[in-house]
């Protein structure tokens, strides 16, 4: 998704954005654009267990996730609990099936990322 006439991706204004970008960038199979929304040393857990820490193994995780294509839909977003610089954002999985559970940091330029990403706190 593009908004800009030099093709910049679209950045996340309010914390509450980021699991809507995610959505919409795992659907376009959009690797880098995924990569966007985490500071350099975030870490996102994945379904297996193991830990992503870093750009680079959070790049290679979508790789894998986005290759057979899945189709991912959103879940209903609870609203982001802040304070200051920080916020808690969180959604239920389609299906009841779990929730996601993430802490964003507010950049300098006023952009929010995500720093720790839980996809199924549930499960």
């Amino acid at each position: 998704m593009t908004d800009s006439i030099e093709g910049a991706r679209e950045r996340a204004e309010r914390p509450e954005d980021l699991s809507r970008l995610v959505v919409e960038r795992l659907n376009a199979g959009d690797v880098d654009g995924l990569v966007e929304l985490y500071e350099t040393e975030a870490v996102l857990a994945l379904p297996d267990g193991v830990v992503a820490t870093g750009i680079e193994e959070i790049r290679a995780a979508y790789a894998r996730l986005v290759a057979d294509r899945p189709v991912f839909q959103p879940g209903p977003q609870a609203p982001a609990l802040r304070a200051g610089d920080l916020a808690l954002t969180s959604s239920r999985l389609p299906g009841g099936t779990g929730a996601t559970v993430e802490v964003a940091r507010r950049q300098p330029d006023g952009t929010w990322r995500w720093i720790l990403d839980q996809p199924n706190v549930l499960g």
